[in-house]
């Protein structure tokens, strides 16, 4: 079988069969709105088709996104996307060769680095792909859970509003912003995507009402906002017990964040808060008294592909100095093997071929799934996955990768 790639074009054929293949392998509708909300957002120039003869068989595209790494720069990177393959043409080279062509696309547009979410975490490691994020879930017992609030927090002002409204979406956004380059791994939002956000197909709610937005104001100053649904549900005796259903919270100050957290702790006729998707150091984690009842699990979130090493890690900065020598391997981007001498602190860093000595010793995903310094080199070495060739050169490079706060992406795509 011969697989021709191409650039999708604005051919309303051509977007109709790449939108059937999407359908057909992630087993799904689109109701227009959603349609329409994605195809919006989708860059036909960094989306490829695949076609056996005039049959379209597979999908990719991906973003022009800007994201935030350790040490607060906001770097070029392609948010990669609709990877399908026709359930017909599975396992013929299709996905791989998609892959290919993907990574070499995006090393010509002179993005560093590549991200996805997996819809399934065994595919994309070989294409160089590592889990470098978790995200947080937790069903949080509030009839019998407390908090302990910072100070400030009774001072804030709680106000109901439409999370539609253009200005109540404004101001959200302006919030979000402020946030973006205080933690790796997110993502600045670029104009249109805010209405992704609040997207809220009645036929996904599964029995929840819609989407509320609560914002926290100090003087007439939004300081955070915390976006939900209620799940009404009444136990065999005919007591309220509904959930709160947390899409989205963002807040500049504890107070603000304790404020908004109780806020959802004492909605009425409801009995638990209902957490997906937030990061693994979420301070609400330190407010309740009793952790055993908040039912608190996690899962890989963000995987990351480093394109072009020199680039990437010259961009970030280190926990502390370190001056090590990685022997890499990349089979699938070759340009990126070989060894590279990584000289950085917290103040920035160089990285550039040598033919020194190695000191560690891993492969293009261990790089990836450490460079947003939350997975440490020291537990993928105790997996075999990173081999230490210099005594004492793993703890220099763990610690300096290290990132204060966990990485996280809440900005789906």
């Amino acid at each position: 079988m011969t697989i021709d790639l191409r650039t999708l074009t604005d051919d309303p054929g051509e977007h109709e069969a790449w939108w059937a293949v999407i359908r057909a392998a992630f087993g799904t509708t689109f109701d227009p709105e959603s349609h329409a909300l994605w195809a919006a957002r989708m860059e036909p120039g960094r989306s490829i088709v695949a076609y056996d003869g005039d049959e379209v068989c597979g999908t990719t595209g991906s973003f022009s996104f800007r994201m935030t790494v350790p040490g607060g720069a906001v770097v070029p990177t392609a948010g990669v996307t609709m990877v399908t393959v026709k359930p017909t043409h599975r396992r013929r080279g299709v996905l791989t060769s998609m892959m290919r062509r993907q990574l070499e696309e995006v090393r010509e547009r002179r993005e560093p680095l590549a991200v996805l979410r997996a819809s399934e975490p065994l595919i994309y490691g070989r294409f160089g792909y590592g889990a470098a994020s978790d995200e947080l879930g937790a069903r949080v017992d509030t009839a019998r859970t407390r908090l302990a609030l910072p100070a400030g927090a009774d001072a804030l002002r709680l106000r109901l509003v439409d999370p539609r409204d253009p200005a109540v979406l404004a101001a959200c956004e302006e919030l979000y912003a402020r946030r973006v380059p205080l933690r790796p791994g997110m993502l600045e939002r670029r104009p249109g995507w805010e209405r992704t956000v609040v997207h809220d197909p009645e036929d996904k709610r599964d029995g929840a009402t819609p989407m509320q937005c609560v914002l926290a104001e100090r003087d007439g100053e939004l300081r955070g906002y915390a976006r939900y649904a209620v799940r009404p549900h009444y136990d065999a005796a005919d007591n309220p017990d509904g959930e709160v259903l947390l899409r989205d919270m963002e807040a500049l100050d504890p107070a603000a964040h304790g404020a908004l957290v109780r806020y959802l702790f004492d909605l009425d006729l409801t009995s638990t808060l209902c957490v997906e998707g937030r990061p693994v150091d979420d301070p609400w984690l330190h407010l309740v008294t009793d952790p055993r009842r908040c039912g608190i699990s996690r899962r890989d979130a963000l995987y990351v592909r480093v394109i072009d090493v020199a680039a990437a890690l010259e961009a970030r900065t280190y926990t502390t100095g370190a001056d090590v020598v990685l022997e890499l391997e990349d089979a699938f981007c070759p340009w990126n093997a070989g060894r590279w001498r990584l000289s950085g602190g917290p103040k920035g860093a160089t990285c550039t071929r040598t033919g020194d000595p190695a000191d560690l010793a891993l492969s293009v995903r261990e790089l990836g799934a450490a460079y947003l310094g939350g997975v440490s080199l020291a537990a993928l070495a105790g997996a075999g996955r990173v081999r230490e060739l210099r005594q004492g050169a793993l703890a220099e490079a763990a610690t300096a990768f290290h990132s204060a706060v966990a990485p996280w992406n809440p900005h789906g795509f």
